[in-house]
């Protein structure tokens, strides 16, 4: 046991009998984890709230020759005609993108008051009522009917639900679930318990040290979605140093990358901050070639492989 850890010896043995760190781990040692095709980063564009900013981010790339591997709609799918989301699903067909789509019913759109006050905003995005549970899977079911596969979930109890429809074959089985960090959690325990809920993917807080990450990679076997940068009205961090290093800790891992051009969440992206988006994902890009040159970016994935997959430990 190192120095750091020679308090609580009792607390931290225990945690270890339940599967879970005995603390926050000395980072350098590197997660020896990859996504299924060996790589061991993606890029992720959040807060895609548009077809229109959907397609000049992926035909961009693609020009600039970079690869935007998962583009994440966040405004709600059910702020989308059917038509405008069958576009989403098209164009991750044709650039070779995982396209996920939120959950649209959330408590910041509900009617009640208490998501709306400084202290009621710690309900997050989380569902009111059963009603909005019902509702919220309705909303999944018709991205699905629509093509979508891989879905924004921002309510545990909503997670629970998906995944055991989706084990009892009501949901197709290869649903991708990912829970978003609106959820506001970030400790290995939540971790595991997120991914025994289905989970298929986890993006913690977003101001997690490396030791936090590099812990919450012991705990899961899931890929991590870890900002690399974000919105002012979130902290407005810009992580491109660490870059590297979340890789290396972190593995198999979605950099969410870009959103430091934006003032928040759940905005619709001008052309100017698409042009930053952009620029920030060439940064991210060039400086993991730079620094970690071993580290391998998944390429675009062919149109039948499933949205989400388990990753594989690397000999």
């Amino acid at each position: 046991m190192t120095p750091t850890t020679a308090f609580y010896e009792q607390t931290r043995s225990q945690l270890a009998r339940l599967g879970l760190p005995d603390a926050d781990p000395n980072t350098t040692a590197g997660s020896q984890a990859a996504f299924p095709d060996g790589s061991h980063f993606r890029i992720e564009v959040p807060t895609v709230n548009s077809v229109q900013a959907a397609e000049t981010l992926l035909r961009e790339s693609r020009r600039r020759g970079i690869t935007i591997n998962r583009v994440t709609e966040t405004r709600g799918m059910y702020r989308h005609t059917a038509r405008e989301i069958a576009a989403y699903v098209a164009l991750g067909q044709e650039y070779g993108a995982e396209i996920l789509m939120s959950v649209g019913p959330r408590a910041s759109y509900d009617i009640g008051a208490g998501a709306q006050t400084p202290e009621g905003s710690r309900i997050g995005y989380r569902l009111r009522g059963q009603e909005q549970l019902v509702r919220a899977v309705e909303d999944v079911k018709r991205g699905i009917d629509l093509g979508v596969r891989g879905f924004v979930v921002y309510d545990e109890g909503l997670l629970w639900v998906l995944g055991r429809l989706r084990t009892a074959g009501d949901l197709p089985a290869d649903l991708h679930l990912k829970v978003s960090a609106h959820c506001g959690q970030g400790n290995p325990a939540s971790a595991q318990m997120l991914e025994m809920l289905g989970a298929g993917s986890f993006n913690p807080v977003r101001d997690l040290t490396l030791p936090m990450i590099a812990a919450l990679r012991r705990a899961v076997t899931i890929p991590l979605d870890c900002h690399v940068d974000n919105p002012r009205s979130s902290g407005g961090f810009i992580r491109t140093y660490e870059a590297p290093d979340i890789v290396r800790v972190a593995a198999p891992v979605y950099l969410k990358t870009g959103n430091s051009a934006l003032e928040g969440h759940g905005v619709s992206p001008t052309p100017a901050q698409l042009d930053d988006i952009l620029r920030q994902v060439e940064i991210v890009t060039e400086f993991l070639g730079r620094h970690y040159p071993a580290a391998r970016q998944s390429p675009p994935r062919r149109a039948l492989e499933p949205a989400g997959s388990a990753p594989h430990a690397e000999g």
